[in-house]
C-alpha cells in the first residue's frame, strides 16, 4: 500500500490516532471509531491483494495469513485502549479481537473470493445486506464489527470496478455522504445503518479522490508550438 491512495492512506492515520486517543476525548465514540477502522482497514487490505481469483485450496488461505501478523498491531493497540477507557469498555475489545480473528482467519479469504465474482448488481445488494445487518447487529459487538469488516471489502470491490478517479464517481460518493451523515443526524432511530453508510462512502469519496485524474494543461511557445503537460 506504500505510495497508493495517499489521501485515504492519511486519513486512515488520522484515525487510528483519534481512536488511540478516544479513552482521552471522547471515550463514547470509541466503538463508532472501531468500526470505522474495520471498514477502512478491510478497504485498504483488499485493495492491497488485487487478485481477482485468489489462490485455490489451502495455499490462498496460508498466502493471506502469513501477512496477517503486520497488520493486527494496530489492532491489539485498539484494544488495549478500550481497556484502558474503562472496566465497561472491557467487552468492547474482546469484541474488537474477536472480529478481527474472525475477519483475518475467515471473513476475508471467503468473500474476497465471492463478492469479486458478482456482478455490479449484485455486488450493489451484497452491500446494502450488509448495512442492513449491521443495522440489526447491536453497536460495539462483534458481529457488527465483523459485518464493518465485510463492508469495507465490499466497497474496495465497488470502487476497483471503476470508474476510479472520475469527478461524476467523486460526486455520487460525496453525495452519498453527505445524505447518509444528513439521516444519521436527523434520524437517530436510524444511526445504526446510516454511519456505517456514511464512513463506506467517505471512504470511496477519499480513495477517488486519491486518484483524481488531472486534465492536461497545454503549454504555448513562442514559436507556436504546443506542449502537454500531463
Amino acid at each position: 500500500m506504500k505510495g497508493e491512495l495517499k489521501i485515504l492512506g492519511a486519513a486512515h492515520g488520522l484515525l487510528l490516532g483519534l481512536v488511540l486517543a478516544a479513552p482521552l476525548i471522547a471515550p463514547a465514540l470509541l466503538p463508532w471509531g472501531a468500526e470505522a477502522l474495520f471498514i477502512i482497514a478491510a478497504f485498504q487490505l483488499r485493495l492491497a491483494d488485487r487478485r481477482w481469483e485468489t489462490r485455490a485450496g489451502l495455499q490462498g488461505w496460508i498466502s493471506h495469513i502469513r501477512m496477517a501478523p503486520f497488520r493486527l498491531v494496530p489492532w491489539a493497540g485498539t484494544a488495549v485502549v478500550a481497556l484502558i477507557a474503562g472496566p465497561e469498555q472491557a467487552r468492547l475489545a474482546t469484541a474488537i479481537l474477536t472480529a478481527v480473528a474472525m475477519g483475518e482467519l475467515l471473513i476475508y479469504p471467503v468473500i474476497a473470493h465471492l463478492l469479486g465474482r458478482l456482478p455490479r448488481r449484485g455486488l450493489t445488494g451484497a452491500i446494502l445486506l450488509l448495512l442492513i445487518g449491521c443495522g440489526l447487529a447491536e453497536q460495539g459487538q462483534t458481529a457488527r464489527f465483523a459485518m464493518a469488516f465485510a463492508l469495507g471489502i465490499g466497497g474496495c470491490v465497488f470502487w476497483m470496478r471503476g470508474p476510479d478517479g472520475e469527478p461524476g464517481a467523486t460526486l455520487m460518493a460525496l453525495g452519498g455522504t453527505i445524505v447518509a451523515t444528513a439521516v444519521a443526524l436527523l434520524a437517530p432511530m436510524a444511526q445504526a445503518v446510516a454511519i456505517p453508510a456514511a464512513i463506506l462512502c467517505l471512504t470511496l469519496t477519499l480513495a477517488h479522490l486519491s486518484v483524481m485524474r488531472r486534465h492536461p494543461q497545454h503549454w504555448q511557445l513562442s514559436g507556436g508550438m504546443r506542449f502537454k503537460r500531463l
